[in-house]
């Protein structure tokens, strides 16, 4: 056998290792990879199109979905890929959103230049955190993080930053219309937000696919292993912990930048809890389940009130039972689907698929 026969068995020996055994199913005549394909297609030209045909309030909605979903993705990230668990990402949302708006407000920077910064500064905030954490594990480090989602509100309110944060009455942002003529100005907030979700889509699918991401999924099930393995843990740790946190930062200067407002009373730790669901329900460890989970915490929500108010008649004593009927639909979806959206659709494509 010559050197170049060797040569080209090798190749093929490591490209078969490589390939993911499940691609190799096929539904309805397509492998697994072309429908993912083709499912990747689908939506960016649904994104690209749909503003278009609804009105305004609803690409409003869509584009709280899509910064939604930026934190969801980052809080996967910490917790789906690299199993640290965090109850205080609603605290990063705060210091990108107050990051964006004291730009803005009080020194009149376009809205576009604070995107960055507000990144950068909770991926800084979130590599300092996570440098203590890392002695802390499991429920530990989900009361650590529960400390710091209570503590930055009342941070904000505190009269010393008062000047800046605008205390317990919050900032008001005044942004510029849309620079496009055609499109309106909540379509152009839509594709500003858009253009900074998929990019972080595509720097989160790139980081989980390459050897940071294993390093990750390493740690994530077996630290011990992974130590064995020559991978510093402690540096994958806090690193995750700050990319974690530039997402959530990202999200919540858009949030600021699309919604004009900002006050303390808008990243409690109820905003945490429901990052949390949104994460679960959409599905661990899946990069287009953050998607889902934006939107569950958006329109479910908003689903309840409105089966409330069929049920009991706009009766104004029934608004409590809005968050209740939430809760039973969250236990239904959780029964049903236990490995959230994402798990129940790849379950149901590789049953179809056998």
């Amino acid at each position: 056998m010559t050197s170049s026969t060797l040569q080209n068995t090798d190749s093929n020996t490591r490209s078969n290792l490589r390939r993911n055994p499940a691609d190799s199913l096929r539904v309805f005549g397509m492998t697994m990879q072309q429908i993912r394909r083709g499912s990747i297609i689908i939506a960016v030209l649904i994104a690209l199109f749909v503003p278009f045909a609804v009105e305004d309030f609803s690409v409003f909605q869509m584009t709280q979905v899509i910064y939604l979903s930026i934190a969801v993705l980052g809080l996967n990230l910490l917790t789906g890929f690299n199993g640290q668990f965090s109850l205080g990402h609603s605290a990063f949302m705060a210091l990108g959103a107050y990051t964006a708006g004291i730009m803005m407000a009080q020194w009149e920077i376009a809205y576009y230049w604070t995107i960055v910064p507000a990144g950068l500064i909770c991926f800084v905030a979130g590599f300092l955190f996570g440098l203590p954490a890392l002695r802390l594990e499991g429920l530990y480090l989900a009361l650590a993080t529960f400390a710091l989602a209570v503590a930055a509100p009342q941070l904000m309110k505190y009269e010393l930053f008062e000047h800046y944060t605008g205390g317990v009455q919050g900032l008001d942002l005044f942004k510029d219309d849309s620079p496009i003529a055609f499109l309106s100005n909540d379509q152009w907030w839509y594709y500003f937000s858009l253009f900074f979700g998929v990019l972080l889509i595509i720097a989160a699918w790139n980081l989980v696919r390459g050897r940071t991401g294993r390093a990750m999924i390493a740690i994530r099930d077996n630290p011990i292993a992974a130590t064995t393995m020559g991978i510093n843990t402690s540096v994958y740790k806090a690193t995750t912990f700050g990319v974690s946190a530039l997402y959530c930062g990202v999200a919540g200067a858009l949030s600021a930048i699309v919604v004009e407002f900002i006050a303390p009373e808008s990243f409690t730790f109820i905003h945490a809890i429901l990052l949390l669901i949104a994460m679960v329900i959409g599905g661990l460890a899946s990069i287009p389940a953050a998607i889902i989970g934006g939107a569950f915490i958006l329109y479910v929500p908003t689903f309840s009130e409105a089966l409330v108010d069929t049920f009991f008649g706009g009766d104004p004593s029934s608004k409590a039972l809005v968050w209740v009927s939430f809760g039973v639909v969250m236990v239904v979806v959780v029964s049903i689907m236990p490995m959230g959206f994402a798990g129940f659709i790849r379950w149901n494509l590789r049953k179809l698929a056998r």
